[in-house]
């Protein structure tokens, strides 16, 4: 069953096509890497796909609903949408901002204080920031406020996630729980869609890949069918090398002949 769909979505800004005639269709149970150079369309198409932005043609289904129909508090519920940038100088707790993400459920008579602090206690664990739970979110690294805005998102507990570039601020360690998270996420039935600039990841993680170029989709399917050297050249200008990564059955790829530590 499709929980989302795009039929012939395009968004323009003036004369500027920023997103031109995509049809997308996502299964539950899926992770989905959208991945393509900058400018590519990637956050326009993802905010499309949330209702963030109204399509200039075609149309955005969610759950069988046109999503311009949904109320917000009803879309709340069915989809969570984490962006690239938020108000880094938001003056309340960790706590308070994860439990941010249980507002939406105030609809649900069969929700309770309980299941909500529930909820806000399991998304500070899996995001392993209990400890942060008394500080500022203005104090805070931006990478540690990427995690606390991973768990609001977690504690929203929607059955469609969302996500623009969610490990962009991470380090190695963290991005690697943040995506096994996603993957363990989908596997449980929930489905995620992430814009995400890390191949490799894309490849490890992503149950399916978009490959983006001038706001249409070139290509889509398995990493090993969209991550080949000729289409990876072709899309970032750049010469690119694809091999069978060591640790495991997805591939790997490579920067071709990069330029030698410390030349200019």
């Amino acid at each position: 069953m499709t929980i989302l769909e795009g039929v012939n979505v395009s968004y323009q800004v003036g004369k500027i096509t920023l997103v031109s005639d995509i049809d997308l269709r996502v299964e539950p149970g899926e992770l989905i890497a959208v991945v393509g150079p900058n400018g590519a369309g990637k956050s326009t198409l993802l905010r499309l796909l949330a209702g963030d932005l109204r399509p200039s043609t075609g149309h955005v289904i969610l759950r069988g609903v046109p999503i311009d129909k949904l109320p917000h508090d009803e879309l709340a519920l069915h989809r969570s949408i984490l962006l690239q940038h938020t108000n880094s100088e938001i003056p309340f707790t960790v706590a308070a901002v994860v439990t941010m993400g249980r507002h939406p459920h105030r609809l649900d008579p069969d929700n309770s204080a309980d299941a909500d602090q529930l909820a806000v206690e399991d998304a500070l664990d899996r995001t392993g920031i209990s400890h942060l739970r008394h500080r500022v979110y203005a104090t805070l690294s931006s990478g540690e406020q990427s995690r606390v805005s991973l768990a609001r998102i977690l504690a929203q507990d929607a059955p469609v996630v969302l996500l623009d570039e969610p490990t962009t601020s991470l380090d190695i360690a963290h991005e690697e729980r943040a995506m096994a998270e996603f993957r363990r996420m989908a596997d449980t039935g929930s489905t995620v869609v992430a814009v995400l600039h890390d191949l490799n990841a894309a490849a490890r993680y992503a149950t399916r890949i978009i490959m983006v170029a001038n706001g249409t989709i070139l290509t889509e399917g398995p990493a090993r069918a969209v991550f080949t050297e000729s289409t990876l050249t072709q899309v970032y200008g750049q010469s690119m090398r694809v091999v069978d990564h060591p640790f495991g059955d997805y591939p790997l790829v490579l920067v071709d002949n990069p330029a030698a530590p410390g030349s200019h």
